[in-house]
């Protein structure tokens, strides 16, 4: 297993990779939505996404006050670094919200990738209810590919609905997606005919659920994580679940031998 993990802007570690060396990109970058208003829309994460009296039990961070027009040429500049950074035929997954998921699916296509479908996380009825309206229990999936996705790329059938819970022992980061959840996302990355895993991308690690799920699966990982907090997060919970493994942290540009394997 390797997992390589930068502290720093994802958008200047990103042009520090080389053209088509990672073989996925998965991720659940910042979604600047939870209003109505631009005005709520710029609160601190904290406020907007979580229940009260619960705020205190998560560091907030930063990246998620955009109005709308910022964050689609935001998520333009970073797609199109990853676009450039994938092989031919890669998938890319992207989490968004209900509110955002028309802008997430146009940036997806202005970056240059063929959208392809989206995929639900059914998030059980555990989710926040609202009373007199349906429960907000769904976060969504945008998937796509850089050109061409062949049928016979070695990869399995992937549910179009994935239904997981939200287990406090499990989350480590605010807006942190289950692993069991991730864990079945990486598994659209392609293996290699040897039966290794591909390399897959992350460029918002948060609490780094998305390596730490790709390394269980047998994938390598890369990623990149803003926040000095969550990078530490994440650097505890690989070392944590692989004791023994060579896993690697920079806090420089990424070593292009880390991917070259």
């Amino acid at each position: 297993m390797i997992c390589t993990l930068h502290h720093g802007d994802a958008l200047n570690w990103l042009e520090t990779l080389p053209d088509h060396s990672v073989d996925a990109l998965i991720t659940d970058p910042p979604y600047s939505s939870g209003g109505l208003t631009a005005g709520e829309r710029k609160a601190t994460p904290s406020v907007k996404y979580v229940k009260s009296g619960q705020a205190k039990q998560w560091v907030d961070f930063i990246g998620d006050n955009r109005d709308q027009r910022s964050q689609l040429q935001w998520m333009l500049l970073w797609l199109a670094q990853c676009r450039r950074v994938l092989r031919d035929g890669a998938p890319a997954c992207l989490f968004s919200d209900w509110r955002q998921l028309p802008l997430a699916t146009d940036a997806l296509q202005c970056a240059g990738f063929i959208w392809r479908g989206i995929m639900v996380w059914d998030k059980t009825e555990g989710a926040r209810p609202h009373l007199g309206r349906p429960r907000a229990q769904a976060e969504y999936i945008i998937w796509g590919s850089k050109g061409s996705m062949p049928l016979t790329r070695n990869a399995p059938v992937l549910p179009g609905v994935i239904r997981e819970v939200v287990r406090q022992q499990d989350k480590h980061h605010m807006t942190g997606k289950p692993t069991a959840l991730m864990r079945q996302l990486v598994r659209i990355c392609e293996r290699h005919p040897d039966g290794t895993g591909g390399i897959i991308l992350d460029p918002f690690a948060g609490s780094g659920t998305t390596l730490v799920a790709a390394a269980l699966e047998g994938y390598r990982a890369i990623g990149c994580e803003l926040s000095e907090h969550y990078y530490h997060v994440t650097r505890e919970r690989l070392a944590a679940t692989f004791p023994d493994s060579n896993q690697h942290a920079h806090d420089t540009a990424i070593e292009q031998v880390s991917l070259n394997i």
